[in-house]
């Protein structure tokens, strides 16, 4: 009895560094794949009409990647679609590329975005805290700012809009610590599904960034 009280966390734990290491190293290759589709899709000069399809492709593959997560087609079906959203950002980065300092303003908000990340992930990897308590609160703020993106098409709100993107960016960190503490301990023990989960934070939290910081040059 006191040698499997023993082994049991020590496996835990090489279970989880393990998890830990599968999803860091896919997360790093999808985020590279993603880039080098977006400088294709913005050297191809996408419509804004492409960039829409893309995004709605994105999302279907989102829940193709989702159900075969636990199978061996997994992996291919994770880079299709981390591939895809990357793409799909080809007429936005155009737009910003084309405005005042564009080129300077989507390296700040990589920069930024990736600091964010990387501090609020050391953290929660280090503290090992749980933040499962914060679920309920940040599905509830993504169901908010849905809201306000349906409403915004409509209306044509600067200040929504840069409410909205604020927003979204809050809820982005909210949800790197919510899916690192996951990981951490034992909410998800599927490093594809988690790869996602930090893959998406990472993303929307770039969008959102960049969209403030090119509200001042923004036509």
């Amino acid at each position: 009895m006191i040698q499997n009280s023993t082994i049991s966390p020590t496996l835990s734990t090489v279970e989880v560094n393990k998890m830990l290491r599968n999803t860091y190293m896919l997360l790093s290759m999808t985020l590279a794949f993603a880039a080098v589709c977006a400088g294709i899709a913005m050297a191809l000069k996408i419509s804004p009409l492409m960039s829409l399809g893309l995004s709605i492709g994105g999302l279907v593959l989102l829940f193709v990647t989702l159900r075969k997560a636990d199978t061996a087609a997994g992996l291919f079906w994770v880079f299709a679609f981390t591939g895809m959203e990357g793409a799909s950002l080809g007429y936005i980065l155009n737009h910003y590329v084309g405005v005042a300092n564009g080129p300077g303003l989507i390296m700040q908000a990589l920069a930024l975005t990736s600091l964010i990340f990387v501090s609020l992930s050391a953290y929660a990897l280090t503290t090992k805290k749980d933040f499962s308590f914060m679920g309920g609160f940040l599905f509830a703020g993504l169901i908010v700012m849905i809201g306000m993106a349906i409403i915004n098409i409509f209306v044509q709100s600067s200040l929504m809009f840069m409410i909205m993107n604020a927003g979204i960016a809050m809820i982005m960190t909210g949800l790197i610590l919510y899916d690192t503490s996951r990981i951490v301990n034992g909410g998800e023990t599927n490093y594809i599904r988690a790869t996602v989960s930090l893959f998406l934070n990472f993303l929307n939290l770039f969008i959102s960034i960049l969209h403030l910081l090119g509200m001042g040059s923004d036509d």
